[in-house]
């Protein structure tokens, strides 16, 4: 606290009158520039101006210069001048302001009288000079200095003084100060202790109260670091919030508060994990920063804060983008920061850290190459006895072992052990992070038993790991990954030593981890998966695989939770996908094939089921709780449209653009919460226990299609099974495939991308076959004869596998047989699962010789991403309006940018007149006739829509795959956030329209799956591109059949529950106009039928 001193707090009656005229000329002179200069002083404090200050020092120096020596005003006119200079060092960070204020006041008390009321402030001023050259230069002496000088400027004033409480908060932050480079414990409590007297003495309404809360929140703030007390990071919270309560708009050291703030939220964060803690640090350290001038001294700080903000929240959440906004902020601080500096070495060490995880996530060497450099010289920088030198050790060792974890450099793994070991050496008992370095320590010495097979690195590894174990607290967020990191190294132990009790351990670490009440989700997902994996692996038979892998799936949802966008969703995705289908063969293994669907149903579709949950009826729930029902339908769509709306940040955008979207994500993340509050409150009703919640095989079984079974086909690494879904059983049928395998979908799916590729079928093309052209005769379907040596062509290949090591023991499992091609087949829905979900399992069959067979002799085939979109249709099948029964169509053929497609005109108007003559209610639009407003109006007017285009699927961002129009595109998003109501049947009559993405085979990422998200009961899509030519016929032929079957609808509407059979009959009848040449497979295999 910085007090100026004015004539009134030292106005001595003068005895001498032959000195009073001299006197009164003197105060003439010089009197009117002190005051200025109080008075500018004053209003830099108010608004943070810097012309002020620099105002104002000019005036305390002519002030100065001009009073007498010897006069006593002196002193108090250097104690201005010198509080001026310290102001200005704060703010600016020059050196030699903070030279001269040591200078300045060290005169001033050397001219002020030993029991001079003032003296106390000069000292104080004094000791805060010290501090701040300290906190540059990180010289001991200083701050040893700065703590002796403030302990005398506090006795010397006496209690009740107006003073009293700023010279103690001056002697509080002194000693914190000295802590934070000592470690030593006692200057932290002396200092909570002195700085709590000092807010106590402090009327609420002293301007100074916020400067004395947030020095006071810091204290409490170091002492929860250094010894994990959550009550103590709770009353910093307190207090510093306080602090910006207290602050005006405007004020200049508002914002040091709002970063201040951020950073002891930050801190409760990575001790709970609590996601709203570190989204409203992020939000007042950008606040902080963007209230902040260019060139102050104290902007270097805060944007180290907001990095370390951005880098934590990305240990939870895994976006990339807070890692990008962090090593920005972070390179931004260092590069502001004057070499020299005593808060350098924590800059370059914090950079460090976010480039070595943007090398873990990118595998970018040259990250953790950038890495080491700035941590080795934060390490040569640091005095040997600064209390963060461990914490530099530590960092630079994680940096090594990164490294050498891609490289396998031992020198790099010996460079890690020696720095963490220094580390740990250095870090005094009962500091809170000693557990988090032990934790390192253990986890290299783990590293290097696996490279070199040392038997007393892996004790040594044990050791130490259950050490960090032993003193982190229950309830700590760090626990389950040092747990886990403990049952590694147990795992590595049973390995070398074959020793059951290190097994136990080992599953009991993992369990444990697992478990836990507390710590990242994603840290829980690794140690359920090693703990699912290991018993897998020891312990096959154990009941405890499906409590592993119940609590595995159990934490996807929670890892792609809706406070995400999709795309963060999907991101977060991207790293689980297999977990339900290595669950579901595990399931199977020990013949739990109820189990087995279950987990495919909670994670498969994560995405999907998610917005399904969101648009779920709630009449049920009504009729129990309007208000509550109502609460939830108005929360599900604000959850759905900020969803799939909100952007992410990036780098190159505006702070004030950054700190709108944080703005916006922290409204989502409330969102989430207020969901899962009223999920809770539905779930505490009698009844509704399970409200939205994962469904139970039983009640799957019961909303099951009547018209044929659904087919489930599991593909994991140790084995590949079926479940058959019928209406008469209680629980799957469970076919086993044992002669297929995943490496053989891998491989068939890679010889027909490879075919897709060489063949161009990335696009609707003017003509794919020459032969598919409507003047050529029908011609039955012709065979291709078997080559010289037998060997199948690539597609046959693949085709012939499917058939012979999936689908035929599926069908006769079940026993289907051959029908005639007169007959209509019996329907089946078809779920494949991983690298399987991109191969035609409705075309599998043999195409070459005198034999041929296939699936279209046996049954009509559906395809569904999951079981549950499948009976939601049967369940919530209600009468649909009448007056939306009809079709609209559109065709798109000239797009700028893409290749045109005459052939779309054609074929809407062929179909417009198929649906005239039938007397179907139909409409159609062309070309520029049709906006994206007009088709989502015709959407939401018709309850079947036949879109005619291109379209473009984008992997990365699933919500704007879109259907190319010439007016623009019409993004899934913009479908998905309308309200289709009647939506019953879409005919995607575009290219790839059904192709998902192989990082997330088992989210159903395309165009079919996402329109049956928007409400559509059955959709027409094509595996990839199509001819224009074979895609007119099939549509054709596809409503021909439709309209030709109108007996037992009324007015002007058509039966859409035959769009399945109707796609069988025009995919046979553009077979019929084909040999079985490669080409010609290519040609009608795309056509696929997703829904009832």
């Amino acid at each position: 606290m910085l007090r100026p001193i004015t004539p009134a707090l030292h106005h001595d009656v003068l005895r001498m009158g032959q000195l009073i005229s001299l006197v009164i000329n003197y105060i003439d002179v010089a009197g009117p520039f002190n005051n200025r200069g109080v008075d500018q002083l004053e209003a830099f404090e108010r608004t943070g101006e810097l012309s002020a200050l620099n105002e104002g020092i000019l005036l305390f120096r002519q002030a100065a210069y001009l009073t007498p020596h010897g006069h006593a005003e002196m002193p108090g006119r250097l104690n201005n001048l010198g509080g001026s200079f310290i102001r200005r060092f704060e703010r600016t960070g020059e050196l030699s302001d903070i030279s001269d204020a040591i200078a300045v006041l060290q005169t001033a008390i050397n001219l002020t009288p030993q029991d001079h009321a003032n003296l106390s402030i000069m000292l104080s001023n004094l000791g805060g000079a010290l501090t701040c050259c300290f906190i540059r230069t990180g010289e001991l002496s200083d701050i040893s200095d700065a703590i002796t000088i403030q302990q005398k400027a506090v006795d010397l004033t006496p209690v009740g003084h107006a003073e009293l409480p700023s010279h103690l908060t001056n002697l509080a932050n002194s000693l914190t100060h000295r802590f934070v480079q000592t470690g030593e414990y006692s200057d932290i409590v002396d200092a909570i202790e002195i700085q709590q007297k000092a807010v106590d003495l402090t009327p609420q309404s002293h301007p100074n109260l916020p400067a004395m809360l947030n020095i006071l929140g810091g204290s409490y703030t170091y002492r929860f670091e250094r010894k994990g007390e959550l009550s103590d990071i709770a009353y910093a919270i307190e207090v510093r919030q306080k602090a910006v309560d207290l602050s005006q708009e405007g004020h200049a050291n508002l914002p040091d508060y709002l970063s201040n703030l951020g950073n002891s939220l930050t801190c409760r964060f990575e001790r709970t994990g609590d996601l709203s803690d570190i989204a409203d640090a992020i939000a007042l350290q950008q606040k902080g920063v963007n209230l902040t001038p260019q060139g102050h001294s104290n902007l270097p700080a805060m944007l180290e804060n907001l990095g370390g903000s951005f880098s934590c929240r990305f240990e939870r959440t895994g976006e990339l983008s807070d890692l990008e906004e962090a090593i920005a902020a972070e390179r931004k601080a260092v590069d502001l920061t004057s070499l020299g500096h005593a808060n350098l070495p924590g800059r370059l060490s914090n950079l460090g850290y976010s480039l070595t995880c943007r090398f873990e996530r990118t595998g970018e060497l040259l990250d953790n190459t950038e890495a080491i450099a700035v941590r080795q010289k934060a390490v040569q920088l640091v005095p040997q006895n600064h209390a963060n030198l461990p914490s530099y050790l530590n960092n630079l060792g994680n940096s090594f072992i990164r490294r050498f974890e891609q490289t396998g450099e031992l020198a790099d793994i010996a460079n890690a052990i020696a720095f963490q070991r220094e580390a740990v050496d250095r870090t005094p008992q009962g500091h809170a992070d000693l557990p988090g370095r032990l934790n390192n320590l253990g986890g290299s010495f783990t590293c290097r038993f696996q490279r070199t097979g040392e038997v007393s690195d892996i004790a040594d590894a044990i050791a130490v790991g259950q050490k960090a174990v032993d003193l982190t607290p229950q309830g700590h967020a760090g626990l389950p990954a040092m747990v886990e990191t403990l049952g590694v190294s147990f795992y590595h132990l049973f390995i070398s030593s074959g020793e059951l009790g290190d097994l136990h351990k080992t599953l009991s670490c993992y369990k444990a981890a697992a478990t836990s009440t507390a710590g990242p989700p994603r840290t829980k997902l690794s140690a359920a998966r090693r703990w699912a994996s290991t018993l897998i692996q020891h312990r096959p038979e154990s009941p405890d695989i499906i409590t592993a892998f119940d609590a595995a799936l159990g934490l996807l949802a929670i890892i792609a939770g809706l406070e995400q966008t999709v795309k963060g969703r999907y991101t977060q995705l991207g790293s689980t996908s297999g977990l339900a289908l290595e669950a579901a063969a595990a399931a199977c293994a020990l013949e739990r094939a109820d189990k087995a669907m279950e987990w495919l149903e909670q994670g498969r579709c994560l995405v999907w089921n998610q917005l399904n949950q969101l648009r779920t009826p709630l009449d049920n729930l009504r009729i129990h709780d309007q208000d509550l029902a109502q609460d939830i339908a108005n929360v599900s769509k604000q959850l759905e449209h900020i969803g799939s709306s909100r952007v992410q940040s990036r780098t190159d955008m505006s702070l004030s653009q950054k700190i709108s979207l944080e703005d916006e994500a922290r409204v989502h993340l409330g969102l989430a919460k207020k969901w899962d509050a009223l999920l809770r409150k539905a779930r505490a009703i009698p009844g509704f226990e399970s409200f939205l919640m994962p469904l139970p095989c039983s009640t799957i079984m019961l909303h099951l299609p009547r018209s044929g079974p659904t087919i489930i086909i599991i593909v994991d690494q140790r084995r590949c099974d079926s479940l058959a879904l019928l209406t008469e059983l209680d629980e799957p049928l469970h076919i086993p495939l044992p002669n297929f395998s995943i490496e053989k979908a891998n491989k068939y799916r890679s010889i027909l991308d490879s075919q897709l590729r060489a063949r161009q079928l990335r696009a609707r093309e003017v003509e794919v076959l020459a032969s598919t052209g409507n003047d050529l005769p029908l011609r039955a379907i012709r065979s291709v004869p078997v080559g010289k040596r037998g060997e199948d062509p690539p597609v046959h290949r693949v085709l012939r596998g499917l058939w012979e090591e999936v689908v035929k023991p599926v069908l006769d499992a079940l026993g289907f047989s051959r029908i005639d091609h007169t007959e209509i087949p019996p329907r089946v829905w078809w779920c494949p699962t991983g690298p399987l979900s991109f191969l035609p399992l409705h075309a599998a069959g043999i195409y070459r010789g005198s034999d041929t067979v296939s699936v279209f002799d046996y049954v009509v085939s559906s395809y569904t991403p999951t079981v549950n979109a499948i009976t939601d249709r049967v369940k919530n099948h209600g009468p649909g309006d009448d007056t939306a029964s009809g079709l609209f169509l559109t065709s798109q053929p000239s797009v700028k940018g893409v290749s045109p497609i005459p052939g779309t005109t054609s074929e809407v108007r062929s179909i417009f007149e198929q649906a005239m003559n039938a007397g179907v209610r139909v409409q159609k639009l062309e070309g520029d006739e049709m906006s994206v407003a007009d088709c989502i109006a015709r959407m939401q007017d018709f309850s079947s829509v036949h879109l005619a285009c291109h379209g473009s699927q984008n992997a990365a961002e699933p919500l704007q795959s879109r259907f190319l129009f010439h007016q623009g595109p019409l993004e899934l998003g913009t479908i998905l956030k309308s309200n289709l109501k009647n939506a019953e049947l879409a005919f995607l009559s575009a290219c790839q329209t059904s192709t998902g993405q192989e990082e997330l085979s088992d989210e159903a990422v395309h165009l079919a799956a996402g329109m049956l998200a928007a409400g559509y009961r059955r959709v027409i899509g094509t595996m990839w591109s199509i001819g224009d030519a074979p895609a007119q016929q099939v549509a054709t032929a596809f409503y021909e059949y439709l309209f030709s079957r109108r007996n037992g609808t009324t007015g002007a509407t058509f039966d859409d529950t035959l769009s399945a059979v109707a796609l069988h009959h025009a995919t046979q009848q553009l077979r019929l106009t084909l040999d079985n040449s490669e080409r010609s497979l290519l040609t009608w295999i795309p056509f696929v039928h997703f829904g009832l």
